[in-house]
C-alpha cells in the first residue's frame, strides 16, 4: 500500500484521539488566570505519528500533559476512543526528556516490569514482556544493569521499552531526545522509526525542532507563540532520515519556518492537505481556531 493510500485509510476511520477547542489555563504569579492553550482542535488516527511543533511557550507540552491526564482542561473536550479523558491511565504512557524518569534502585528489567506489575500483570508474564521489549530496543545485554551505568541514549531506550511494554493506546513523547547529543539523537530517531515500522503504534510527539518533526511525524500541527493556537497542519509521511538532505525536505522545513516565524506564501497556506505526496514536500492546510 502506498504512503498516500495508507494515510487516507487512517483519516477515513474514526479518530483515536480527538481535541475540540481545547483550552488550558494556569495560575500566574499574581494569582490571575493565564491562558496557555486556546481553542486547539486536532484528531489523531490509529497508527499515526502526530507531532506538536512550535516555539518555546506555545503550549505543546501542556497539550501532551493534558492528554496524559496530568492537567485538567479549562475548556473544550478531549477524548480517547470516544471516551472523555478525565485523568491518567495505562492507555496513555509518557516518555519524558529527563534521564531521571527511571527508578535508580531498579535494574533495566525492573524498571520495565514495574508498571506492568502495578497494573496487575502476573510477574512471570511481566518479566517475559519486559525482556521482549528490552531486546527490541537493543538492550538485552543490559537487562540487569542499573540506570547510573547507562548512557543518556540507553536510558531513553529503557523509557521507550517501558512505555511500549504496557501496550498503550497512544504513546506520548515529550521532547524525548532533546537532552541527547546530535549523533545519539539521530540514532534514537532511527530506532524509533524502526520500532514504528515494526509495530505501527500511535504516537503523539512534542518537539521544537523543525527537522525532527519532519523526520518523526506523519502529520504535524504547528502552534503559535503563547497562548498556543493552531497555526497550520501539514502531512509529512513522505520524509524520513534518508530524505533529510533532499531539496524537498529543505523546502518543507523552510515553509514551516515561515509559518512559525513569518509569513508563508498564500499559495502554500491555502493548499489542501490530502495526505498525498506533494511535489514540494508537504501540503499545508491553514486553520482558523
Amino acid at each position: 500500500m502506498s504512503v498516500a493510500a495508507s494515510h487516507l485509510q487512517m483519516v477515513d476511520s474514526a479518530p483515536l484521539l480527538r481535541a475540540e477547542r481545547l483550552c488550558v489555563d494556569y495560575a500566574g504569579n499574581d494569582g490571575a488566570s493565564v491562558r496557555a492553550v486556546h481553542e486547539v482542535s486536532f484528531d489523531v488516527h490509529r497508527g499515526e505519528r502526530f507531532v506538536l511543533l512550535g516555539p518555546s511557550g506555545c503550549g505543546k507540552s501542556t497539550i501532551l500533559k493534558t492528554v496524559a491526564g496530568f492537567i485538567t482542561a479549562s475548556g473544550g473536550t478531549l477524548s480517547l476512543g470516544g471516551r472523555p479523558i478525565t485523568g491518567p491511565g495505562p492507555d496513555r504512557l509518557v516518555v519524558f526528556q529527563e534521564f531521571d524518569q527511571l527508578a535508580p534502585w531498579k535494574t533495566v528489567k525492573g524498571n520495565v516490569m514495574f508498571p506492568l506489575l502495578a497494573t496487575g500483570v502476573p510477574r512471570k508474564d511481566a518479566a517475559a514482556r519486559a525482556l521482549h521489549w528490552i531486546e527490541r530496543v537493543g538492550l538485552a545485554r543490559f537487562a540487569d544493569a542499573y540506570p547510573h551505568t547507562l548512557s543518556g541514549g540507553m536510558k531513553a531506550r529503557v523509557a521507550i521499552a517501558r512505555a511500549l511494554a504496557m501496550q498503550p493506546a497512544i504513546l506520548l513523547m515529550d521532547e524525548p531526545f532533546a537532552a541527547l547529543d546530535a549523533l545519539t539523537r539521530r540514532q534514537m530517531q532511527e530506532e524509533l522509526e524502526a520500532l514504528w515500522q515494526e509495530h505501527r503504534f500511535t504516537m503523539l510527539f512534542v518537539t521544537h525542532s523543525i527537522e525532527e518533526a519532519l523526520v518523526v511525524g506523519s502529520r504535524i500541527l504547528l502552534l503559535t507563540p503563547h497562548p498556543g493556537r493552531v497555526r497550520a497542519e501539514l502531512g509529512a509521511g513522505q520524509f524520513n532520515l534518508a530524505s533529510a538532505g533532499s531539496a524537498a525536505f529543505a523546502q518543507a522545513a523552510g515553509r514551516i519556518h515561515r509559518l512559525l516565524f513569518g509569513q508563508a506564501d498564500a499559495a502554500a497556506a491555502a493548499s489542501p492537505d490530502t495526505g498525498a505526496r506533494a511535489p514540494e514536500g508537504a501540503a499545508l492546510l491553514e486553520r482558523t481556531p
